[in-house]
């Protein structure tokens, strides 16, 4: 399909969500999706696509205790811990900091806390991917990003910084959702929803080739597969799992 037919298609996305285009010109919408819709949003996605991706998230945690310390302890930080899905996944024991930059998941988090007892929760952070300052440099055993680095500011920041954070021989899991093949019907629709995705979903971006930054950032090791997760009605069918070791 050519340029211009992404751009009409575009445009009628547009015209449907235009009260939320008013609403971001106005600076309402980002107050109220960060603090009201996002958190609902996410808590309630999350239960769908946590439905979708229950066995891959157990196959992908299970070696988590191969990267504890040798103190025998388990420190891991969690980059956007949301709601807390991934809790579920961790060993008994694990010691976990979250962060995120949204501070608005108070009760999702929560209700993600008491349900997994099994951990230790030392502290939550307000903080973006690309500044994880009050984190010191080589203090973690794992750092967790599951569908994250689709709206960080900066990709390769990120990465640096969980480089940083992690000790050496430290390991980084993640699960994002990427770019689809350019010559497929799906990224077609990546490019139409774009614009409007991103400012609806506080600045999801569906076209990002996150595998390149992963295989770009130096780790010693690198463990990647491309998987598709079936959300109906949705264009982030594509996304990328594995773990890679400092």
């Amino acid at each position: 399909m050519t340029e211009a037919t992404v751009l009409l298609l575009r445009a009628c996305l547009v015209l449907l969500a235009s009260p939320i285009y008013i609403l971001s010109f106005l600076g309402i919408w980002e107050p109220f999706c960060r603090k009201i819709f996002f958190p609902f949003f996410i808590e309630n996605m999350c239960a769908v696509h946590e439905k979708k991706t229950k066995k891959r998230k157990q196959d992908l945690f299970s070696n988590l205790p191969d990267f504890k310390s040798r103190s025998g302890e388990l420190k891991l930080l969690e980059i956007g811990t949301g709601c807390g899905a991934n809790f579920q996944f961790y060993p008994p024991g694990c010691k976990v900091t979250c962060t995120d930059i949204n501070p608005n998941f108070q009760q999702g988090l929560s209700r993600s806390m008491n349900k997994n007892q099994h951990l230790h929760y030392e502290r939550f952070l307000v903080a973006a991917g690309e500044d994880l300052h009050q984190v010191p440099s080589g203090s973690v055993d794992a750092v967790v990003c599951t569908l994250v680095l689709c709206s960080v500011q900066n990709v390769t920041g990120t990465l640096k910084e969980v480089q940083r954070v992690l000790r050496p021989g430290g390991a980084f899991y993640f699960l994002e959702h990427v770019a689809a093949d350019h010559s497929s019907w799906k990224y077609f629709w990546q490019q139409v929803y774009y614009p409007t995705w991103k400012l609806v979903f506080d600045g999801c971006c569906l076209t990002r080739e996150l595998w390149k930054n992963l295989e770009q950032a130096n780790f010693s090791q690198l463990n990647l597969e491309h998987i598709n997760v079936e959300l109906p009605w949705t264009p982030i069918t594509p996304h990328i799992i594995g773990y890679a070791v400092k």
